[in-house]
């Protein structure tokens, strides 16, 4: 009897490092992949900034009431309908990925998460436009550390804070609304309290979607299928993808200076 007890103890402890090596791997996986997208939006953004605008009076097909100067490319991106369609298309594909991510494979599932990744780069590429280079970077640095602090404490965390996810993603609903709203009604009043409220949900929906990548690697791992692990783990990269993209853009509403 004491055998058998030492044995199923051992067993048991040799399960649960599995779990736990596997749990570090699928977190690192989730990183890896959101960090990649990140990269690749910046770079995007960049890239779609240095096209639209220029120096050269000569070449410049039109020029920004704060004396920016754009190019062909410029001019129908940011003041043709096309703008429209540049920025709602990311959203549209977010619930496109949600729509068809069980028909997906991973590999197909990880090759749609970079294509978003690098049109959602195209998307917010305006805030060069409208914000200094040095203000952009420090934004992105204090988000990045924010960030890290946020996730951190949700994988570590032992409160539970599942609860919190039905009223962040109410109050992500309503900031969509507000912003729509409010791209016609040009208000600063309600574009300052969109930022304000953008930056708290977004700070709670970091430490929530952290916990709950952790808790459903968790309550799967005795199952350890490969293909949706690496979903799973492309579901989690965007779900933090995009609380990291909100907070950056939110913060640098506060924290960017002005062209």
């Amino acid at each position: 009897m004491a055998e058998n007890q030492t044995f199923r103890a051992a067993t048991a402890g040799v399960r649960t490092a599995e779990i736990d090596e596997g749990l570090r791997a699928h977190m690192n996986k989730v990183y890896s992949t959101m960090l990649i997208g990140l990269l690749m939006t910046a770079l995007a953004s960049w890239a779609i900034a240095g096209l639209a605008t220029t120096t050269d009076p000569s070449a410049a097909a039109a020029q920004m009431s704060n004396g920016t100067m754009l190019t062909g490319l410029g001019v129908t991106l940011f003041t043709t309908p096309l703008k429209w369609v540049v920025m709602f298309l990311p959203l549209v594909m977010v619930f496109a990925f949600g729509a068809m991510i069980n028909r997906l494979s991973a590999s197909g599932a990880q090759l749609f998460f970079y294509t978003f990744a690098a049109m959602m780069g195209v998307s917010i590429s305006w805030i060069f436009l409208v914000f200094t280079g040095v203000s952009i970077v420090q934004t992105f640095l204090i988000t990045a550390i924010a960030f890290a602090g946020l996730s951190l404490w949700g994988y570590t965390t032992k409160k539970d804070i599942s609860g919190w996810g039905s009223f962040l993603i109410m109050g992500v609903i309503g900031l969509i609304v507000a912003m729509i709203v409010n791209i016609f009604l040009q208000s600063p009043a309600i574009m300052f309290a969109i930022s304000a409220l953008g930056v708290l949900i977004f700070a709670g929906l970091t430490a929530y979607d952290t916990q709950k990548i952790k808790n459903d690697y968790l309550q799967h791992a005795h199952a350890m299928d490969s293909e949706w692990l690496g979903k799973a783990a492309i579901m989690g990269a965007l779900n933090l993808y995009l609380d990291f993209i909100n907070l950056f853009m939110f913060l640098l509403q506060f924290l960017g200076s002005r062209e």
